[in-house]
């Protein structure tokens, strides 16, 4: 048994007593009963902390101390044939394995531990209560530093607070470049149209300074040879308004800042790669190193990330879309953060979401082999990568290929032709009026106008 001051190696005295296990914690009740169970055979005092945060830390991870293995070969090897109980199973592996000594465990074992922790203080004589509870306080807090310190599941907080600042300085980039281009563009408004990139323009305005230095200054090292051939045309006949030299000299110090901060960001992305190649290279290889530490990012650790469904990491990113759907009974988002991996964005509109879904399926696997896996190599990702590249070509060809010959061709489908006659209905039979002509004949009308002049003839008569 592993005590703050050594190893306390107890012999069980009644092993009768040990069968029956749901009352064994009776026999613990005082220190009386305890010493009729088991008896002190050796205890091994730590000569300081140092050495029982070591021993302490081996037990945890489930190793075979050196100070435990002298005791074990020194007092057990001697009585070989009784058994030796072990309340981690691990261990009890590693000891059977190197010593060759049989190991026991049991519910049992776990309960008769329990109780020779809780009277340790009446096993062992001539143990302060007071120096004891302060040795516990102290070795508990070396071991939680120590954990803290070398733990492998904090790695991760590096990806985190890297990606996080990499997103932090690209929006300072953006805001100091706008700035720049608006700035230096009352001087030189033309120069902005002319050069695209943002470095380069910054490189430029530090270069040169003022507008008519350009058709004295060599920028050929900053730009190609037609674009400086523009800058230094438009430097002569620009309609920008004349700025001070201390105005130069500043907007100079900001180009600095832009350059500064560019170079650091590659900088930056150079070690996130690093990072996410030696933490999860199966996850990198699948959606790449930024997604992947976005990935992570969001869900806190790899190992929560790991804990993760399929259907989570695909929405991972989206969950304000997610739950406004589900609100408002409309369609749910099909992909989040994994939108961006390079495979989503290579698809065609119509077939984003099969391939999003594929592809999150495929990265949670990564992500849980290289959470909880023991080997390092990245072969799962580019397998599962092969495989979802794959179905994202049969996707596009349609899925349709000859069953033989080369099998590269596109299988050939004769377009679909109804041959059934079809019988056009005459809408003539419908009616049962004469079928009489709109125009009427000058005749009809000569006849009608004839008629209508002798009524009215009659008419006027009657009235005399």
């Amino acid at each position: 048994v592993f005590v703050v001051f050594g190893f306390f190696l107890p012999q069980v005295l009644n092993e009768k007593k040990l069968q029956e296990v749901d009352s064994l914690w009776k026999e613990f009740e005082t220190p009386e009963k305890a010493n009729k169970i088991v008896k002190l055979k050796h205890f091994e005092k730590f000569q300081d902390t140092t050495e029982a945060l070591a021993a302490s830390t081996a037990l945890v991870e489930g190793k075979l101390s050196k100070n435990l293995k002298k005791i074990l070969k020194k007092i057990v090897a001697k009585d070989a044939h009784e058994q030796l109980a072990v309340a981690d199973a691990k261990l009890g592996g590693v000891i059977k394995d190197k010593l060759n000594l049989s190991c026991i465990h049991s519910p049992m074992v776990t309960e008769l531990m329990r109780g020779i922790r809780s009277q340790i203080e009446g096993l062992i004589t001539g143990l302060p209560s007071r120096e004891m509870a302060a040795m516990c306080l102290g070795l508990a807090h070396s071991l939680s530093r120590y954990k803290l310190k070398f733990s492998p599941d904090k790695v991760d907080t590096m990806i985190i607070q890297a990606i996080s600042l990499l997103d932090d300085l690209d929006k300072e980039l953006n805001n100091y470049i706008m700035r720049c281009r608006e700035w230096y563009g009352w001087h030189f408004p033309e120069l902005g149209k002319i050069i695209t990139d943002n470095l380069a323009y910054c490189k430029c305005v530090r270069k040169v300074g003022d507008r008519t230095n350009f058709a004295t200054s060599d920028v050929s090292d900053i730009l190609p040879e037609e674009i400086e051939e523009d800058v230094k045309a438009a430097a002569e006949i620009s309609m920008g308004t004349e700025v001070s030299e201390e105005d130069i000299n500043n907007i100079i110090h900001l180009c600095d800042q832009v350059i500064e901060i560019s170079e650091y960001r590659t900088q930056l992305y150079d070690y996130l790669k690093n990072r996410m190649m030696a933490i999860a290279p199966n996850l990198t290889i699948m959606v790449g190193e930024l997604v992947g530490a976005r990935l992570i990012a969001h869900a806190g650790s790899l190992l929560n990330l790991a804990k993760h469904p399929a259907s989570t990491v695909q929405l991972l990113g989206a969950e304000k879309a997610l739950f406004r759907a589900l609100k408002t009974k409309r369609d749910t988002p099909k992909f989040g953060l994994i939108y961006h991996a390079s495979l989503v964005g290579q698809t065609n509109t119509k077939n984003k979401g099969k391939i999003s879904r594929m592809l999150a399926a495929k990265t949670a696997l990564t992500i849980r082999y290289d959470a909880l896996g023991e080997d390092t190599n990245a072969e799962m990702g580019a397998e599962n990568r092969l495989k979802v590249e794959t179905r994202l070509r049969h996707l596009e060809e349609r899925g349709l290929r000859r069953i033989s010959g080369t099998g590269k061709a596109l299988a050939r489908t004769d377009k679909y032709q109804n041959k059934s006659e079809v019988k056009i209905f005459d809408p003539s039979g419908d009616s049962t009026l004469p079928a009489v002509s709109k125009k009427r004949k000058i005749q009809e009308v000569e006849e009608q106008d004839a008629e209508v002049a002798v009524k009215a003839k009659k008419f006027k008569a009657e009235m005399k």
